[in-house]
């Protein structure tokens, strides 16, 4: 929040298995959603969730924080590893049955971060 305002919004998740299929065993926590108002892009406020995310994940026994793109972003595959995630590569996603429309026919990126390498 900014002067009593909401300028950015996230949905932080402890399973994901139809995006990330076998990893999905790992101590992960999974952003999505992130949602920033237009009035405030700019401000990099991924770097301030990836912050967030890795002290919470650390406080509740996590090892990794993850998210996922669709999609051969260019820009936001670069955007994600300059808030400090490592870039694991695309991946056709095995059953999207039960994913949102968006996800069908269309390859993952799939980032994480690693907390206690």
């Amino acid at each position: 929040m900014i002067d009593g305002k909401i300028v950015c919004v996230w949905v932080i998740a402890f399973s994901d298995a139809d995006i990330w299929e076998e990893k999905n065993i790992d101590a992960a926590i999974y952003i999505h959603r992130i949602a920033t108002d237009s009035n405030c892009r700019g401000k990099n406020f991924v770097s301030i969730i990836v912050e967030w995310a890795k002290g919470y994940a650390k406080s509740i026994g996590k090892d990794f924080v993850r998210l996922d793109t669709l999609g051969n972003n260019v820009g936001l595959i670069k955007h994600y590893t300059n808030a400090g995630f490592h870039f694991l590569g695309m991946f056709d996603l095995k059953d999207t049955s039960q994913l949102p429309p968006h996800y069908h026919n269309m390859p993952a990126c799939l980032f994480e971060i690693k907390l206690n390498p």
